[in-house]
């Protein structure tokens, strides 16, 4: 149906209409279903569905509405459809013009046993279970004390939240389960209306909770309460809040009730207000509201704005943190992007403005600023800037001779103005008149000339406006002669034809004559001549019939061109009639026979065609006289067996053209005529066979007298006639009676025209000469045996042979048609005898309906259908990949491209996402999908691009997943400055800045190399240090040493970092002996830790290597110990001990190294004991 909303349209302007209609749907629970329609309209229409009963709630799980660009397809599909949402569903398209509305069924068929049935029944005991648990309350109504659990809370915040917010509430508390959560949140819907209605007879108008500009928060609600003394409670998390019913300062919560509207006012906001606020009516819960406070505040707040009348106002304020949700109000109401109010927000949504357009007084006003519950406000000043222009004047190209007019608009009717023209005051005269309509000034000049050209000024109360008239003056014709020289000129061969025009324009104008497109010049014959009085004519003499055309003129100067164009037509005798000769009869008293007009005219209308005719072996032509315009002649004047010969010319107003002759044509000649189609069996009885055929193509040149039918039976050699030669049929049909009950039948037929019988026809089929079959009953156990995503094999039993009521079937039909099409399409041309067949060319995973169709002589029988729809695909197959080896872990260096194909299976094609760290991967990663096959191709890999990355294969069977991390880096940057020290004699701890890459690569290690005096050459001395600092051991002094530090990862190691050199010097003195007084000396001290173990965090695969240094006299015993369990004698672990450095290296670590390490040192004067822990990270 289709409402036109207005009586005329515009031009191009057309009111919606469905070009293909959705159409209706049975189809099995669980299934995928899909309504598409194809719409056009101008302006575009808006489409929207609803359904009879209830809304449509659209969600990926549930149902989409989507549009495709390519197809131009509207379409609402349902990926799997339920019993619940079988209904009558309507699809509007509506512009400014009409609207267009169609309706559709969706029948749904519920299947046996279901788990999601199952689910169903657990889901409403679990909210029977929630609602108990929601009316738990005191005997006096109110709720008991206590915070309210998170599943009540999401469930509260579902029903009182809006369709909208469904989907990202459920993702906010992690429900999975939309459609699940749809079905019990319906049924909790109703029973909480059935316990409202007790109390409140009309509930509407919700408004959630909103923030005000006077640091406020309100939450309004229109009821009609049943009792007016009916207790109302309000709730905060589940927790009772007490209000009070007056504006009172000393609460911060307070209700205030207009008629039937209640508003709940939070004053005084803060974070801890946050929470969700419940109304409740005698213990009945009615509206529930998520109050949510951002952390967020003004960094700078909005600031007081002047702004003249008519311009511009811009606020501006900069927040603390990111904030989209900021809002905008204006003399206490909230503010929307429209052409008045621009709202706008920067990229890191910190920066946000408001631009108030074109403004007036009336807008003048205090302006805010809400964010959260933070909020600032301005004044907005609008000032009078007096008289000004709405709109000034506009510069002019003027045409010499013609009028020319400024105009400008002021902003108040009451002010008078000046005119000024090149500084002169100027007014009304005989060539200029100045006019004033209310706000509009305007001037006039009647008939610009040169004088006129100048810079035009207009004053009025201090302001000014300036515009320039340029005066032009391009070439033009006078429009008299203009429509005199369009009138075309005809001549006749050899004479003259004269063109001329005037014009006007400023001088020079070049004037071009063409003839054809082709530009003429002065020769023999074409003179062009240019008048002082600002004319041109162009003379052509002597012309010919080729010189016809198209004549132009075209003027040119400084300010433009100007075109004229007319016809010249050269007159002349035609040229000879063409063939060839079209015979349409020749028989022994006519001859009739066309030909073709001649090539050229000559430029005028054929009066005659003259004709002669010369009877072949006669020296004489006999004149047949003038026939008229028409090519064509019946000659009736023949003899039967002569032949003929004819000369035609043609005859115009300027003469006869030469003669074409024809060849000879003969009167009566013996054509036979060619062969009729074969003979088509009508019906067949026992003692009657009807036949219809059709008449030859070939007649031979005259008309079709009767025909001659002819029988053979079925193995017989011999032809009988069936109508006496001396009886020819004279109608294109025949009843044959000479027949025997039972025996088959074949016919043919030959037409009779004056020479004779012609050919016989191609035999008929052979026909049984019985009564009429019946036709056959529709087919058994009709199946699909095999099917893939073009082609469907089926099979199906014969159907039963009943007397009297169906006879057996001679063969079959299949027969398609795609779920979108009503019309049924047949497979096979001719019946197959096979009880088989396999339908090929099928649109891969498109919905088909099959039937098949018995047929015999009777007919065709009824069609028999397949129960459901087919899906062009093979057997479902869950996704699986079937690559042998997958990988799991990929380096790229930096700039390179980084690909990753992925072989899988899967039926039907599965829809494949892939995702990079859980959500979905960027633009500028390429995803090629091909039967079986996924590729993730990244152009140019950047280390930001470092991730997991998954692909899910999913279909309607399963989905199959795999991960590969991708780490994307580069030949790490050097570290920083390298220092030297010693802690220890005998050691040297070398420490370094990170390199600047340390933080982005977590493989990334250090390596230490030295060099010493003595053997000059660089030797690895420590590998894979995961942190900055190291110990070298066995110094030696007198000996000069240098360290290099490289940063490593998987791509290589950086240019080093060369530390500065270290020198320990051997310090020689004298010899001498001083034996001093003899004192006893006790140099024995218990163990002690100088320098302590560090925590340590280590990649699987890697090495790990700690280092302690400890002091004791007598040296103590070492002892390292992980979770206890000593380690001096596992092999593992390097363990060493030099100079009281101790060291303990993994070469590769693994999870089972994790834990806690511990060294003890021992001596006879105490124990001391050092820890730490080793965290391994996969």
């Amino acid at each position: 149906m289709i409402t036109q909303f207005r009586e005329e349209l515009p031009e191009g302007m057309t009111t919606p209409d469905f070009t293909r209609k959705p159409i209706a749907l049975t189809i099995q629970e669980g299934k995928y279903a899909v309504f598409k329609a194809k719409i056009v309209g101008t302006p575009t229409p808006t489409v929207t569905w609803s359904r009879a009963n209830g809304e449509i709630v659209f969600h990926p799980d549930v149902c989409q509405q989507k549009y495709d660009q390519a197809t131009q397809e509207h379409t609402l599909e349902f990926p799997k459809v339920a019993p619940e949402d079988a209904d009558t569903y309507k699809c509007f398209a509506s512009n400014e013009y009409g609207r267009a509305v169609c309706t559709v069924v969706l029948n749904v068929i519920a299947v046996g046993f279901s788990k999601e049935k199952e689910l169903q029944k657990a889901q409403v005991e679990d909210t029977a279970e929630l609602r108990k648990k929601l009316k738990k309350r005191n005997p006096d109504g109110t709720r008991e004390q206590k915070p309210i659990e998170q599943e009540e809370k999401v469930w509260e915040i579902l029903l009182s939240a809006e369709k909208k917010d469904y989907e990202s509430i459920c993702v906010e508390y992690g429900i999975t389960d939309f459609r699940g959560m749809l079905k019990k949140l319906t049924e909790m819907k109703r029973e909480r209306e059935e316990e409202i209605a007790e109390f409140v007879s009309h509930i509407s108008s919700l408004k959630h909770i909103e923030v005000s500009d006077d640091d406020c928060a309100t939450i309004e609600l229109d009821m009609d309460l049943k009792d007016p003394a009916s207790k109302i409670f309000l709730y905060k998390d589940g927790v009772m809040v007490p209000f009070t019913k007056e504006d009172s300062e000393g609460m911060k919560h307070n209700l205030k009730q207009v008629g039937k509207k209640y508003v709940f006012t939070i004053k005084n906001l803060g974070s801890n207000d946050a929470g969700l606020y419940s109304v409740d009516v005698e213990g009945v819960n009615v509206f529930s509201t998520n109050f949510k406070v951002p952390e967020v505040d003004f960094a700078v707040k909005i600031q007081e704005v002047k702004a003249e009348e008519r311009g511009d106002a811009m606020f501006q304020c900069v927040l603390t943190a990111p904030f989209e949700g900021l809002k905008w109000c204006g003399k206490s109401a909230p503010l929307t992007a429209s052409e008045k109010f621009e709202i706008s927000v920067s990229e890191d949504k910190l920066i946000h403005k408001l631009i108030v357009r074109d403004c007036m007084p009336l807008d003048a006003g205090i302006y805010a600023a809400v964010a959260g519950i933070k909020s600032c406000n301005a004044w907005l000043i609008v000032e009078d800037p007096g008289v000004h222009f709405h709109a000034g004047l506009s510069d002019c190209k003027a045409i010499m001779g013609e009028a020319a007019e400024l105009e400008c608009k002021l902003s108040s009717e009451d002010c008078e103005g000046i005119w000024y023209k090149d500084g002169e005051e100027i007014k009304s005269s005989d060539g200029i008149t100045i006019s004033k309509d209310g706000s509009f000034h305007r001037l006039k000049i009647h008939k610009v000339d040169e004088t006129s050209a100048g810079k035009y000024k207009f004053e009025a109360d201090g302001r000014k406006t300036e515009s320039l008239i340029v005066v032009e003056d391009p070439p033009r014709f006078e429009s008299e002669e203009l429509e005199a020289f369009k009138t075309p000129v005809s001549v006749k061969k050899g004479q003259k034809a004269t063109f001329k025009l005037s014009y006007i324009g400023r001088q020079p104008i070049k004037v071009q004559w063409y003839l054809e497109g082709e530009e003429l010049s002065d020769d023999s014959n074409i003179k062009i001549e240019l008048g002082e009085d600002g004319s041109t004519r162009l003379l052509l003499s002597k012309l010919q019939r080729k010189d016809s055309g198209e004549v132009k003129i075209k003027l040119k100067n400084e300010f433009g061109a100007m075109e004229a164009v007319t016809q010249l037509v050269v007159m002349d005798k035609p040229t000879p009639p063409m063939g060839p000769l079209e015979i349409v009869e020749a028989s022994s008293s006519v001859i009739d026979f066309k030909w073709r007009p001649p090539k050229d005219s000559g430029g005028c209308k054929i009066a005659n065609y003259i004709l002669e005719r010369n009877q072949v072996g006669r020296n004489t032509w006999k004149k047949v006289g003038p026939i008229g315009p028409e090519a064509k002649y019946r000659d009736s004047d023949v003899d039967h067996g002569r032949r003929y010969c004819y000369r035609i010319r043609v005859e115009t107003e300027m003469g006869i053209s030469e003669l074409m002759e024809t060849e000879d044509i003969q009167a009566g000649t013996k054509a036979y005529p060619g062969p009729p189609s074969a003979p088509k069996v009508v019906t067949a009885f026992k003692d009657c066979i009807n036949l219809t055929w059709a008449p030859p193509a070939n007649t031979g040149g005259t008309n079709i007298l009767g025909y001659n039918l002819e029988k053979r039976k079925k193995g017989s050699n011999l032809w009988g006639a069936v109508n006496p030669p001396e009886e020819m049929i004279r109608t294109k049909g025949f009843a044959c009676k000479d027949v025997v009950e039972g025996m088959e039948y074949e016919f043919r037929v030959a037409a009779i025209n004056n020479s004779g019988a012609g050919e016989f026809s191609t035999p008929s089929e052979f026909v049984f000469a019985r009564d009429p079959k019946k036709p056959p009953g529709k087919v058994i156990d009709l199946k699909v045996t095999d099917s893939t995503y073009t082609t469907l094999s089926l099979s199906w039993t014969k159907p039963k042979d009943i007397e009297g009521e169906q006879d057996e079937a001679k063969g079959y039909f299949v027969e398609i048609r795609p779920a979108e099409n009503p019309e049924w399409d047949r497979c096979n041309a001719n019946a197959i005898t096979m009880t088989s067949y396999t339908v090929k060319g099928m649109k891969s995973m498109a919905m088909y309906w099959v039937r098949v169709i018995a047929t015999n002589d009777g007919g065709q029988g009824m069609p028999q259908e397949l129960d459901n729809y087919i899906l062009a695909m093979p057997p479902p197959v869950r996704p699986r990949f079937t690559d042998a080896k997958l990988k799991s872990f990929m380096i790229v260096r930096a700039g390179n491209s980084a690909r990753f194909n992925i072989n899988f299976e899967a039926s039907p094609w599965p829809e494949i996402t892939w995702l990079k760290d859980g959500v979905p991967v960027s633009k500028k990663v390429n995803i090629s999908n091909a039967e079986g096959q996924s590729q993730l191709l990244i152009p140019s890999a950047e280390r930001t691009d470092t991730g997991i990355y998954t692909i899910i294969v999913k279909n309607i069977v399963g989905q199959e997943t795999v991960s590969i991390e991708i780490r994307v880096t580069d030949e790490p940057r050097p570290p920083g400055p390298v220092e030297l020290d010693e802690n220890v004699p005998g050691t040297v701890t070398i420490s370094w800045a990170a390199s600047p890459d340390e933080k982005r690569d977590d493989r990334l290690h250090y390596m230490v190399t030295k060099r010493d005096s003595v053997k000059r050459t660089w030797h690895t001395v420590a590998d894979r240090i995961f942190n900055n600092k190291f110990t070298a051991c066995n110094i030696m002094p007198g000996r000069e040493y240098q360290f290099r530090v490289y940063a490593k990862n998987d791509m290589g190691s950086s240019k080093p970092s060369e530390s500065p050199k270290w020198f320990v010097t051997s310090k020689k003195e004298k010899f001498t002996v001083k034996l001093p007084d003899s004192k006893p000396c006790d140099l024995q001290c218990p163990p002690k830790f100088i320098v302590p173990l560090k925590m340590h965090t280590a990649p699987q695969g890697y090495e790990c290597y700690m280092s302690c240094a400890v002091k004791g006299d007598p040296t103590p015993h070492v002892t390292w110990f992980r979770n206890n369990i000593s380690l001096n004698t596992n092999t593992n672990y390097f363990i060493s001990n030099t100079c009281g450095v101790c060291s303990m290296l993994i070469l590769m670590v693994g999870p089972k190294d994790t834990g806690e390490y511990k060294i003890v040192a021992e001596n006879s004067m105490g124990r001391a004991e050092c820890t730490t822990k080793l965290t391994v990270r996969e």
